[in-house]
């Protein structure tokens, strides 16, 4: 068992805790047992798990399979679990895992970009919400906050492993490559004179929505076919990202119903 904080696992580990290391290693890490759970029900490839052995003894079937997945198992004391994890009280697992590139290749229903997103409980919060209303895939601009950032993958709640994204090199690049007949691009912005609730979602659509203070920049506003808001009340200047992302996701969902029901 590693107890000692010296060890060089140990100093591996407590890198991918910055984005310099995570680069430098191609490695992110996974802390706690729902998100180690998740990598594995999807079979995503781990190199490294340390877990104490209290938490050995209360998931062995788990241990079994982390054991079998993984390139190395370790039994590590609470002590040094304390300082790989970025958690305050982590829960008796963590696990290393490589950056593998997952780049969404199509859309045909809908699909998301986001620029410029700096809050990792935002971005998880939005990855979840597009896993759960089916989203093809999600393009991210490379000035945001790391798909792989620690509380990014918590705030996912292991719903990371199950959807397409990409960090874009040139977010208007692939949005204009997304400028083609049966496809609309929908910007949200505080401005635009309709409301996403009056747009035709029913089409293959995919929406673009910006950074947290300052909003989408004018030149992805730009490549924009419909501009829409999210109507508030007087007084109130905007909404969470990720609520804005909740809200049109699941208008496109209502409408989409509608049309199956209809048609039947």
């Amino acid at each position: 068992m590693l107890t000692s904080l010296q060890n060089p696992l140990v100093k591996q580990i407590r890198k991918l805790h910055q984005a310099k290391g995570r680069k430098e290693q191609q490695l992110f890490l996974l802390e706690g047992t729902h998100l180690v759970e998740a990598a594995c029900a999807v079979e995503y490839p781990l190199t490294t798990v340390c877990c104490t052995p209290v938490w050995q003894e209360r998931h062995q079937l788990l241990s079994e399979v982390l054991g079998q997945c993984s390139q190395r198992f370790e039994l590590v004391s609470p002590e040094v679990l304390e300082a790989i994890a970025t958690t305050v009280h982590p829960d008796g697992v963590i696990a290393l895992a490589p950056r593998m590139p997952s780049k969404p290749h199509t859309l045909e229903g809908l699909g998301i970009a986001l620029e410029t997103v700096q809050d990792p409980g935002n971005l998880g919060t939005i990855i979840r919400t597009a896993t759960a209303a089916g989203v093809d895939g999600l393009w991210l601009s490379a000035d945001s906050v790391d798909l792989d950032h620690p509380k990014v993958l918590r705030a996912s709640a292991g719903a990371w492993f199950r959807l397409n994204k990409t960090v874009s090199s040139s977010l208007m690049a692939d949005i204009t490559n997304f400028q083609q007949p049966g496809l609309q691009i929908v910007a949200t912005v505080p401005q635009a004179s309709i409301s996403y609730w009056e747009l035709d979602f029913t089409q293959p659509t995919l929406m673009i929505f910006g950074n947290e203070g300052a909003g989408l920049s004018p030149d992805l506003q730009a490549l924009a076919h419909h501009q829409v808001q999210i109507p508030l009340q007087r007084g109130v200047e905007s909404l969470n990202v990720g609520i804005s992302v909740a809200l049109m996701l699941y208008e496109a969902q209502r409408q989409r119903r509608g049309v199956l029901t209809v048609d039947g």
